[in-house]
């Protein structure tokens, strides 16, 4: 049993934290009045916020905000990466404000109750951040209830009861349902969206959690994009044509996903096609070539990641979202490192000796974040414009 003091809770709390190991924070509720459990991990980004919850990487996660303001600049449709938030909660230090951006449609507490996402405000981020950097991301809960009566012992049984994300596959439940093309490209200020129509090359992209700008993205690269589901079979990939293949972003372990993505994967790969893989992506091309993969301590999870470009010396700043790395040296004959954290040294893209094949574990779509890699996106047009003309 969870052995806490009621007194210890304000009088005008009407939500509250509570962690595997029985820890307790109090707060203030807003969005869903509800109970959401998940791993909790912080999030380093300034802006974003709605980007963030709506990446489905973000399944299975409660994010704690370090950046105190946020929802201070509402929502708008045209910022989801997704139909739908993925996340299961969040935590920040300041109450919510009202919106202040000519782009808001919407408050963001109304958005969070629309989507059913349950939020804490009040919360001291920073030491609650200390905590999971010096012990690893925990398994939490957050209740929100407006009258303020919390049931902890039934709470932290939930909390204690969560199995964790390493081997868990998150990639069937957030994939898409059946295939489909995309051709929307990258927002402008003075245009906003617009569709590619003059695409030079013709590429499948397997969605195990895809953020919607990796498809802008492909698209504004001169793509035409065909997304298929997380599981789709190597002989229905290869049926749409295509001249290359994207392995997309997603959540969850990435070796309970490749039970069934790997063989895919080996598949594409004997066919000799260029492939180009993005976070949980490149975590299931490196297994697929023989690598190995290990939940990190922390992960990486904003936008403000150095990363080094082994192939050219260039040093990126990126956006981030993981849990699990690829092993260095795990890596077999044939395969090198192409890009490193500046942060702890770890694996940051990998490539194929001689073979249009590469992986980054970063976001170079940068939804939010900078845009200093927008450039991998031209490498593997590249790489398919060669491989065509050999």
């Amino acid at each position: 049993m969870l052995e806490i003091s009621t007194s210890k809770q304000p009088l005008n709390a009407t939500a509250v934290i509570v962690l595997a190991d029985g820890s307790v924070f109090y707060g203030y509720g807003f969005g869903a009045e509800t109970i959401a459990v998940g791993e909790i991990c912080f999030n380093t980004g300034i802006t974003g916020y709605q980007e963030t919850l709506t990446d489905p990487s973000y399944a299975g996660q409660i994010i704690n905000f370090t950046f105190p303001h946020v929802g201070n600049v509402g929502t708008n449709e045209e910022d989801m990466e997704c139909t739908k938030p993925f996340a299961r909660g969040l935590i920040v230090r300041e109450d919510i404000t009202t919106p202040s951006n000519w782009r808001s449609d919407d408050d963001f507490g109304a958005w969070l109750a629309k989507n059913n996402l349950v939020g804490i405000s009040g919360i001291d981020t920073r030491a609650l951040t200390r905590r999971i950097r010096d012990n690893g991301a925990p398994a939490g809960v957050i209740a929100y209830k407006k009258d303020g009566k919390f049931d902890l012992n039934e709470l932290h049984g939930r909390a204690k009861q969560w199995p964790g994300l390493e081997g868990m596959d998150l990639a069937k439940e957030v994939t898409c349902s059946a295939p489909y093309n995309w051709k929307q490209k990258k927002w402008t200020i003075t245009e906003g969206y617009t569709d590619q129509t003059a695409p030079e090359f013709k590429v499948v992209a397997i969605d195990y959690g895809a953020k919607q700008n990796i498809l802008r993205c492909l698209a504004q690269a001169g793509f035409d994009v065909t997304v298929v589901p997380a599981t789709a079979r190597a002989e229905e990939i290869l049926s749409h044509k295509p001249d290359g293949i994207f392995l997309s972003n997603g959540p969850g372990d990435p070796s309970a996903t490749g039970e069934y993505a790997i063989p895919v994967i080996r598949a594409l790969i004997d066919k000799g096609l260029p492939i180009f893989g993005i976070c949980l992506g490149h975590q299931l091309l490196a297994l697929s070539l023989g690598a190995k993969t290990r939940k990190m301590h922390l992960g990486h999870r904003g936008a403000n990641q150095p990363v080094k470009d082994l192939t050219t010396g260039k040093v990126e700043i990126t956006s981030q979202n993981h849990g699990f790395e690829v092993l260095d040296d795990s890596l077999p004959d044939g395969v090198e490192v192409s890009h490193v954290s500046l942060f702890d040294k770890s694996n940051e893209g990998i490539h194929v000796i001689g073979r249009p094949i590469f992986s980054v574990q970063y976001h170079p779509e940068a939804s939010p974040g900078p845009e200093d890699s927008y450039y991998l996106f031209e490498r593997f047009a590249d790489n398919i414009r060669k491989a065509k003309a050999a």
